[in-house]
């Protein structure tokens, strides 16, 4: 039996190395990596397969630095080739990227089983690229893998038979448990930018919504300059970040420390460290709650919803610097509710056997 699973950004390589463990796990099971090349720089992309020990792709499309049509159009094309050669029995997908989207379609379009990772998740605002990958993702597979009971109500209101979704938990809790003592015994950057555990606040901003908007962007900037005079920010620079930053004249206060974008073991390093999580990122803020450390979200909302309800997370539209200001002040120091919401740690090994059980 054959897989082919397409990776192609970030959270999707965090999310890839636990279950790829459980391929190899599954007797008479061929995973095929395929890298899009969305992420593609070293720091991006390269540092993930050597530190979580991922399979390296054996084809990479490198598919990057264009508008989201011409991505996804490419990228349809790339995978379509390959799957011809392939012949894969399954193509697995995570999450809700522009990868995402053009695998399942690929697939679809070939008659070739669609397993997706992460499904039924929803901020039911279309204006979001992501939101609009979800769903149509959702809708042409034939194995939906939901992390939570709000993702599988999403699935059941949209009339998705109950016959295709598994409600197994996240595999990005997987990967905290699986790596989280390997960052720690590794991370040296904390030391580096000479700071104490719970001392600083981690940051993380990049989503378009925020980065596309000057007006929000100078708020996002405006808000965590005036915390970072009272507590230290340490800020890995999404390039694009960077870039819009630069386009839109706008300076980060002293108080903030800009890193290059880093590993998944730095990263998690940093967040077990840090007394406050400010994000625009789905990801992270699931690895705050696994870090159990509060967090600040700088969107009008979040796929998370469960994190908003049980405290460990809150919701900070970024309109003004003072609103977020006050946010992280009324943050610090918090914590949410004592509850396990994702799964019990083997959520890879369920998705890998599901996967092999259709083999035949």
């Amino acid at each position: 039996m054959k897989v082919c699973t397409i990776i192609g950004a970030r959270p999707q390589f965090v999310k890839s190395a636990p279950v790829a463990r459980a391929f190899q796990n599954c007797a008479g099971v061929e995973e095929v990596i395929i890298h899009t090349g969305q992420h593609f720089d070293s720091n991006m992309s390269d540092v993930f397969f050597d530190e979580l020990g991922i399979p390296k792709p054996r084809y990479n499309l490198g598919i990057s630095n264009v508008g989201h049509g011409a991505m996804t159009g490419r990228m349809l094309e790339g995978l379509e080739t390959v799957f011809l050669e392939e012949k894969p029995d399954w193509v697995l997908v995570f999450g809700d990227t522009n990868s995402t989207i053009a695998g399942a379609l690929a697939a679809s379009k070939l008659h070739i089983k669609v397993a997706h990772v992460e499904a039924g998740l929803r901020s039911f605002n279309r204006k979001m690229p992501e939101e609009i990958n979800r769903i149509l993702t959702d809708h042409c597979s034939d194995l939906l893998f939901t992390p939570t009971e709000t993702a599988t109500r999403n699935l059941e209101n949209e009339g998705i038979p109950a016959s295709k979704v598994l409600e197994v938990g996240d595999v990005m809790q997987d990967a905290a448990h699986l790596f989280g003592d390997l960052a720690d015994q590794s991370n040296t950057l904390a030391g580096d930018l000479s700071i104490d555990a719970g001392g600083f606040i981690l940051a993380t901003v990049h989503r378009q919504e925020n980065t596309d908007d000057p007006m929000r962007l100078r708020a996002i900037v405006e808000g965590l300059s005036l915390v970072a005079e009272e507590i230290p920010i340490v800020l890995p620079l999404h390039p694009r970040t960077r870039g819009k930053l630069e386009q839109a004249g706008v300076k980060l206060g002293s108080g903030i420390r800009c890193v290059e974008p880093i590993g998944y073991l730095d990263m998690l390093a940093l967040e077990r460290k840090a007394a406050l999580i400010v994000t625009d990122s789905g990801g992270v803020q699931k690895e705050a709650y696994f870090q159990g450390v509060p967090c600040v979200t700088l969107r009008d909302e979040t796929e998370w919803t469960e994190l908003v309800e049980t405290g460990w997370n809150r919701l900070c539209p970024p309109s003004s610097g003072a609103d977020i200001v006050k946010a992280v002040r009324a943050a610090l120091g918090t914590t949410g509710d004592d509850v396990a919401l994702y799964g019990t740690g083997n959520v890879s090994q369920v998705i890998a056997e599901k996967i092999a059980s259709f083999y035949g």
